[in-house]
């Protein structure tokens, strides 16, 4: 791994490693200029065609965009060489974590938080949660994978896959799990979600990577995404700011209701990481393909989710808060499975078993950078 890896750490700069105070900051932001300015909110607010809020949708493609030239569908062909990773990201995403997210949502507000909340109130907090199990993570897989120093090729490559499977199995799955708790599903409302927010900006990225990567110089992509990569941060802390500010003023009345959400939202996440971690670590994949695994597996296309919430059920509505209480919880949660996880690389192995011998060696191909 090239010595600019190895600093990529120091690369993502004091901004995005102290992220999670950003993130906590714009939270307050909201939260106060919600409950100052709720006309400007409200405006805001209606500002909206086929149920889709038109500047959120601006801030989140902001956001995703310049993550989606980041990926290279050419390096799908890579997947044979190491797949061990892939599958248990793909295990996890599709077959696991809706289905854990959805019995959470169930049990605690159906039972452990029954006499808290109204059942319908109650039903709009698991049709939030299901939307954030229903969704894996995209824009934010490759900040996760750089502050672990994943390989930066395989994380692509489990991007790539993962957003051609969530074309066509997010709206399906969402609708099969939201079905469940009876609640009406819109299937145009989904679809539309999906297109506006996953297959638009990723055609767009894959077009721009194109033209950029045209003559095989590869630099300018990377000189490219460097230059836009402020935006998506901006992007990111601008969706924030706007989430909190329509959800302002139910969080100030009822503040205990961000608790329980955000406790079954908690144990999701550090269980599936754990899952995904100890399969990883059992099956004697590489930290580098590892760590990036189980963090892909954990996190979630909180974009999404929040859009198709707000889509379904309206801006004020319970799931829309539960999806922002997923990106309040988001941040913090996998910086410190970040930080974990650097704990224990040690515990990994750090070349591929499946690899080949190389000749006249007599050991294996390294596939990961030797542990600093």
């Amino acid at each position: 791994m090239s010595s600019e890896t190895d600093g990529s750490v120091s690369a993502l700069g004091s901004f995005e490693r102290y992220l999670s105070l950003w993130v906590g900051l714009c939270i307050v932001a909201g939260v106060i200029l919600g409950a100052g300015l709720p006309g400007l909110f409200s405006r805001i607010a209606s500002l909206e065609y086929a149920s889709v809020n038109l500047v959120v949708a601006v801030f989140i493609w902001v956001m995703i965009y310049p993550m989606m030239v980041n990926v290279d569908f050419a390096s799908i062909r890579d997947v044979g060489r190491k797949p061990k990773g892939l599958c248990i990201t793909l295990v996890v995403n599709w077959l696991i974590k809706p289905f854990t997210m959805a019995a959470l949502g169930i049990v605690f507000f159906e039972f452990v938080f029954a006499g808290l909340v109204d059942p319908q109130t109650a039903r709009e907090y698991i049709a939030g949660m299901i939307l954030l199990g229903v969704a894996p993570c995209t824009a934010m897989v490759f900040v996760w994978s750089q502050l672990v120093h994943g390989d930066a090729n395989y994380t692509l490559v489990q991007v790539s896959v993962n957003d051609l499977i969530m074309v066509f199995a997010f709206a399906p799955l969402a609708a099969l799990l939201l079905g469940v708790t009876d609640i009406i599903v819109p299937w145009e409302t989904l679809l539309l979600s999906v297109v506006l927010y996953v297959v638009i900006p990723l055609a767009a990225g894959y077009a721009t990577r194109r033209t950029l990567d045209r003559a095989g110089n590869h630099q300018r992509v990377a000189d490219f995404t460097a230059r836009i990569k402020p935006f998506s941060i901006m992007g990111l802390l601008a969706t924030v700011v706007l989430l909190f500010g329509f959800q302002a003023q139910t969080i100030l009345d009822k503040p205990l209701v961000i608790v329980l959400i955000a406790i079954p939202l908690l144990i999701q996440s550090y269980g599936i990481f754990a899952v995904a971690y100890g399969w990883a670590w059992l099956w004697r994949v590489p930290f580098s393909t590892a760590a990036p695994a189980a963090l892909i597996g954990t996190s979630n296309f909180f974009e999404l989710a929040v859009a198709v919430a707000i889509s379904l059920f309206g801006l004020n509505s319970g799931a829309a808060l539960a999806t922002v209480v997923g990106v309040l919880v988001e941040v913090p949660v996998m910086l410190s499975l970040v930080a974990f996880a650097n704990r224990t690389r040690g515990h990994f192995v750090t070349v591929d078993p499946a690899i080949p011998v190389s000749r006249g060696t007599g050991k294996a191909i390294a596939t990961a950078h030797p542990d600093p």
